[in-house]
């Protein structure tokens, strides 16, 4: 597995503590995988840049996942493949820590998120905008 542990940088946990106090979501993995499936809908690459580990917020790939954990992968990889990186594992975890920091910041800076009903809403406005583009 290319992906062991995820260390997120002190921003990042800076904006999930934000996130967790309007949301209301206690854990930092499911605040994460909401950043994680909104980076991915994204079309964009995300832009390549360094991101330090530089917080004491830490999970194992297990915790991230869950029991989805290998669905979360297979979507990665697939993204991976489709934005013609390939599927080497250092080039998965890179895009991963890529993806995962741009969703957090888009979650972060959305003014329009103020509690946990808002999360399900922003899904929802996506796949429609995603829906009608596809027509």
């Amino acid at each position: 597995m290319a992906i062991e542990h995820i260390r997120l940088s002190q921003q990042a946990k800076d904006q999930l503590i934000k996130l967790k106090r309007v949301t209301g979501i206690e854990n930092w993995n499911v605040l994460c995988r909401w950043a994680l499936c909104l980076s991915l809908a994204e079309q964009t690459v995300p832009p390549s840049s360094k991101i330090p580990a530089d917080s004491n917020v830490e999970m194992s790939w297990k915790i991230f996942g869950g029991r989805y954990a290998d669905l979360y992968m297979a979507l990665l990889r697939e993204r991976c493949v489709r934005d013609g990186l390939g599927t080497d594992p250092e080039v998965v975890a890179q895009q991963f820590r890529l993806h995962l920091h741009r969703g957090i910041s888009y979650l972060a800076g959305n003014r329009n998120l103020r509690r946990i009903d808002d999360l399900t809403a922003l899904v929802t406005s996506h796949d429609l905008a995603v829906a009608k583009d596809n027509c």
